[in-house]
């Protein structure tokens, strides 16, 4: 699901709100939800999930095209971990 169609269906379940304000909305809490992570901030959404970032130190690693050494520089990436109601309700969801 893209961002815009995230706010189409929000658009769509709430239909008292106009388009605009739920655009303004999600970029709105996308925006604050980067913000946190930009200052080293853990963002946890109950049921859902959490999001943190990790810091990577650099390392050698292998291009794959040629096969030579190169060097990746250290670097924070961003990093999900689901929360347990999410997963129950994928595992539920696969089985059947």
């Amino acid at each position: 699901m893209t961002k815009s169609e995230l706010i189409l269906r929000i658009a769509a379940l709430n239909p008292h709100l106009y388009h605009r304000d739920v655009e303004r909305i999600v970029t709105a809490i996308f925006d604050t939800m980067t913000e946190a992570l930009e200052r080293g901030d853990r963002v946890e959404l109950r049921g859902f999930g959490a999001f943190s970032v990790k810091y990577r130190e650099s390392r050698v690693g292998r291009n794959p095209r040629t096969g030579s050494n190169v060097v990746v520089e250290e670097k924070y990436v961003p990093f999900f971990k689901t929360g347990k109601d999410l997963r129950d309700r994928l595992n539920n969801f696969v089985k059947k």
